[in-house]
């Protein structure tokens, strides 16, 4: 009965029609395919991209130079140097990330208190040399100003799960 059967699958060619309609369903489906640069697929909001310094609304910038984010970082990429003000509060006179150290892990997004770091929803940051990868506190602050809207929204969006 085997021998039959295997017989008449080579002499029908059932396997490969059966293959031709399978190819025949996908060419008939839409194209999942996007033109990147000009078209980005949709991202999480728990996206970790390129590192932002975020401000207050009034311009004031978030970070307390609590050093928090600088103590969890497992691959030790922050640097962070304080000084008090004269209304008693301290603010970072540097804060660095080496972004050839980081891992994207998030770890300094969720151990910061008052959400002054986040990761944010540039994945498009390349450089040509290892300085440009070397941020700054400006650096830092310009993206946050940059992507802010956004970053808002994300955070928004990921609060329930916090």
């Amino acid at each position: 009965m085997a021998v039959l059967d295997r017989a008449a699958r080579a002499l029908f060619l059932t396997e490969l029609v059966r293959g031709l309609g399978i190819t025949l369903g996908y060419v008939l489906k839409p194209s999942v395919t996007i033109n990147y640069p000009y078209e980005k697929g949709p991202l999480s909001p728990r996206f970790r991209g390129e590192h932002a310094l975020r401000r207050y609304p009034n311009g004031e910038e978030r970070c307390i130079a609590c050093k928090l984010c600088e103590a969890i970082c497992p691959a030790q990429a922050i640097t962070i140097e304080a000084e008090p003000r004269g209304d008693g509060s301290r603010r970072t006179t540097r804060y660095d990330i080496d972004m050839t150290k980081c891992i994207y892990c998030g770890l300094c997004q969720e151990a910061c208190p008052v959400d002054a770091i986040v990761e944010g929803p540039n994945f498009e940051f390349a450089a040509e040399t290892r300085e440009e990868l070397m941020y700054d506190k400006d650096k830092l602050l310009s993206n946050g100003d940059r992507w802010e809207a956004e970053i808002q929204l994300n955070l928004a969006a990921d609060a329930p799960y916090r």
